[in-house]
């Protein structure tokens, strides 16, 4: 039986030292080969075809393009490239975002070295590892999901209840202190993450779901 040839692992950061410091960590596995380095998510498009990883080590917040959008379009690109998503980050948005862009892992940078070598391995054979945090997000996520209006900023709540007491943009600014637009921006961001279209079905969406609990109605 002809021995397994290394895992070849390209590694995407914009930081050096990060980037020499995996590079470092890669060398000291037989079953690794560190095969490159890109700075940024177009740089990491450019040179993947040529150099032919198995798994790309992803960082999701690098200038231009950005982590996400790199992994959604290298998975497209090259099918058969595994990338773990390998970042700061564990709010639930990102998290999500790098999943569906087609991440198979997400892990934090302060993963213990042992760990992300058998993430590295389970890519490769494509199976995923999660960070316990990135599987609290996700939990966290569907749970909110499960309740319209989950997620509304606190201000948002505040005119929401407005809205719900019958009173016009104008009358929120003024309660509120705020400029109009800034109540409209306020108005439109709540129609659009309730999935309704007017005030009035806001209203009815608000009641029903006891997001806003009208006064003296427990």
């Amino acid at each position: 039986m002809t021995e397994e040839r290394p895992i070849r692992v390209l590694i995407v950061d914009d930081h050096a030292v990060v980037r020499n410091g995996l590079r470092f960590f890669l060398l000291a596995f037989d079953r690794m080969q560190p095969v490159g380095e890109a700075a940024s998510g177009e740089e990491c498009l450019e040179i993947c075809p040529s150099l032919q990883p198995d798994v790309v080590l992803m960082d999701l917040m690098m200038p231009g393009m950005g982590g996400v959008a790199a992994i959604r379009e290298l998975r497209a690109r090259c099918p058969t490239v595994q990338v773990i998503a390998l970042t700061s980050f564990t709010d639930e948005q990102t998290v999500q975002a790098a999943l569906k862009a087609g991440a198979i892992s997400y892990l934090l940078k302060t993963v213990a070295a042992e760990e992300l070598a058998q993430a590295i391995e389970a890519a490769h054979a494509g199976r995923s590892v999660l960070a316990p945090e990135a599987t609290q997000a996700l939990v966290r996520s569907i749970t909110e999901q499960r309740q319209p209006g989950y997620d509304l900023t606190v201000r948002e709540r505040e005119v929401l209840g407005l809205i719900v007491d019958g009173l016009s943009n104008q009358e929120i600014a003024a309660r509120l202190v705020i400029g109009l637009s800034t109540v409209k921006f306020h108005v439109s961001s709540i129609l659009s993450k309730l999935g309704v279209t007017s005030r009035a079905e806001a209203v009815s969406v608000a009641l029903q779901n006891q997001i806003i609990v009208r006064a003296g109605h427990h």
